[in-house]
């Protein structure tokens, strides 16, 4: 049977089943909660219900708070105690058509409507600053769907009446609010709305009856796209994708047909059909999505399909090539050991029902989506299941791919060696470390809500929280840059600490890349950190160890650099503490720290 939560999903079993799939969704064990405040200018119960689920489905427990209806200006702007009290992670705002302030009548007057559009604005932006001063959490707003009706015909999205013209303007602005201001995000139902088309998505006797603003077709594909945004958020977002070649990249199977006979480019319709999904895949690759080759079929003849004058994708666009005879869940074991990233983060496509089947039994933790065989429908099958779904987009994404592309160079070098030492020495590494600077802040966002592995408390923070650290006196923040003859790695490094009154320092946060582990950056973040006590008159640092589902190879790291342990705990927790010498020897024996 189907995944009734796969893109696209059975709306109908969804709300038939509710209850007994939520049932089953909570039989899981250790699942984070978040606080998420739902605040409707309409009817938002089955809002909460489904989108419940899809945060479930995504291994996150929500614990909600929902307001009245139509009751989200008074909630914020005159301080609900019960939501004061909730003290959300993430509020959302359910705003649709049916609550905007239409200008009365047909206005002829250009400065007029941009006042009104700009008070309309205004409005919300009076909520969005007031949720930052009060609750310093990530907001996440609807913006508008087109209207129901338009009274001008075409002439609605261009005259200063119209109320097409109306929302679009609105939409924009929104969107430039978005721009500018971290920790906001729109839950784009302009877009959902016209995906699902108009008719099915407004339901008017829905609305006179129950005051639901939108239909119950329409209610799951809201919750979905704001469960995956919720996801992103917390760095729950798939890092790569793994495709095999024949009838994926191409069609027809090159070693079949030769490299000039494959279907690429634009003889055919169908060749232009994989033109186009080349395209698509190499726009994921430069906002930094990794990709990688798991096919059957032999290396050299694989590659001539990327080097045909028609393909879009080039060998060097991938970081892993995986072009041999053995089976495909072997593969991608080593393509994730290669990139040195968990199963869970990859996405696997391929063509054949049989390979997808053995991928789905064996390494269960990788998503692989049921492709078909039809070209033409393959954009649509990735891009709505929105795995690579991104809240932000850094520097380091986009650079993320030659990142791993340099550690296979730096993997291969190693081999050179028989001493690790003189391989460390050997890479001419340089760092930066240096504390929290705006520059950075949605690299380190990033960096603290997506890393597992290396990251001793597993602790997540939001933008809003970042900034409010990097700019708090009682903290002592650390970002660290790892250069080397291979390339820049980027920031790859994130430590926060929290001194008390006894002039104590507190490890709170404290991770790093996994894929700059082992190269002496871990020594090279700790020296800095003693660095900064010393600066401050502190003498004794507290660490903390905080077992999660990923972080086991850091559970024993603080007695390796010199802590002693305070306390442990059965669930595998523990506390350690470091009396700083009075003739600190740094740690860090291979890299070079700028200044």
């Amino acid at each position: 049977m189907k995944d009734p939560f796969v893109f696209p999903f059975d709306t109908n079993f969804i709300l038939r089943k509710k209850k007994a799939i939520k049932r089953e969704f909570l039989l899981r064990q250790d699942l984070p909660e978040k606080k998420i405040a739902i605040l409707g200018g309409s009817t938002t119960s089955e809002i909460k219900d489904i989108l419940e689920l899809f945060l479930l489905k995504e291994k996150i427990k929500p614990i909600f708070y929902e307001s009245g209806f139509n009751r989200y200006y008074e909630d914020i702007m005159f301080d609900e105690p019960k939501l004061s009290q909730f003290k959300p992670d993430i509020l959302y705002i359910h705003t649709t058509g049916v609550n905007i302030n239409y200008p009365e009548g047909f206005i002829v007057d250009k400065e007029d409507i941009e006042d009104k559009i700009k008070n309309e604005f205004m409005k919300f932006k009076d909520l969005w600053t007031k949720i930052q001063e009060k609750y310093n959490c990530a907001v996440v707003q609807n913006n508008f769907e087109l209207p129901y009706y338009r009274v001008l015909g075409n002439l609605d999205s261009s005259a200063i009446s119209g109320k097409t013209y109306f929302l679009s303007r609105l939409n924009l602005e929104f969107a430039k609010y978005a721009q500018e201001n971290k920790n906001f995000y729109i839950n784009d139902i302009n877009y959902l709305s016209s995906w699902l088309g108009l008719d099915k998505w407004h339901d008017r006797a829905h609305w006179y009856s129950y005051k639901y603003a939108i239909s119950y077709e329409a209610i799951p594909l809201v919750c979905y796209n704001l469960a995956n945004i919720i996801k992103s958020i917390y760095g729950q977002a798939k890092k790569c994708l793994v495709l095999d070649l024949d009838n994926i990249l191409w069609g027809g199977v090159i070693g079949d047909v030769g490299m000039e006979n494959i279907q690429i480019g634009r003889e055919t319709p169908l060749a232009e059909a994989y033109a186009e999904f080349q395209r698509y895949i190499k726009e994921l690759k430069e906002r930094g999505v990794i990709l990688a080759v798991c096919s059957k079929n032999d290396p050299e003849i694989a590659r001539q399909g990327l080097a045909h004058p028609d393909s879009i994708l080039k060998f060097d666009d991938f970081a892993v090539f995986k072009a041999n005879w053995k089976r495909k869940d072997e593969n991608i074991i080593d393509i994730a050991r290669e990139i040195n990233i968990g199963l869970d983060s990859l996405v696997f496509i391929d063509d054949n029902p049989a390979e997808r089947e053995i991928v789905k039994a064996n390494l269960q933790e990788v998503t692989v989506p049921d492709m078909g065989n039809n070209v033409e429908q393959y954009i649509g099958i990735i891009d709505g299941g929105k795995y690579f779904e991104p809240a932000a987009i850094s520097f380091d994404d986009i650079n993320r791919n030659s990142y791993y592309q340099g550690n296979l160079k730096r993997t291969s070098e190693e081999r050179n060696f028989l001493n690790y030492g003189d391989f460390l020495k050997s890479l001419s590494m340089q760092a930066e470390i240096q504390g929290f600077v705006p520059l950075y802040l949605d690299r380190i966002t990033q960096l603290i809500n997506k890393t597992n592995q290396f990251n001793l408390t597993a602790k997540r923070y939001n933008y809003s929280e970042i900034e409010r650290i990097a700019g708090g006196n009682n903290y002592i923040t650390l970002y660290g840059k790892l250069v080397d003859k291979f390339g820049d790695n980027g920031v790859v490094s994130v430590i926060i600490a929290s001194c008390d009154a006894a002039s104590r320092l507190h490890i709170d946060l404290w991770l790093m890349s996994c894929r700059i582990i082992k190269r002496d950056m871990e020594y090279a973040m700790f020296d800095a950190l003693v660095e900064k006590a010393k600066e401050r008159g502190i003498k004794e640092i507290i660490g903390y160890y905080c077992k999660s589902e990923k972080n086991h190879i850091v559970s024993e790291y603080y007695p390796e650099i010199g802590f002693e342990v305070l306390f442990k705990d059965k669930n595998g927790d523990s506390s350690w503490k470091y009396v700083i010498p009075e003739n600190y020897i740094p740690k860090n024996k291979f890299i070079q720290r700028l200044k």
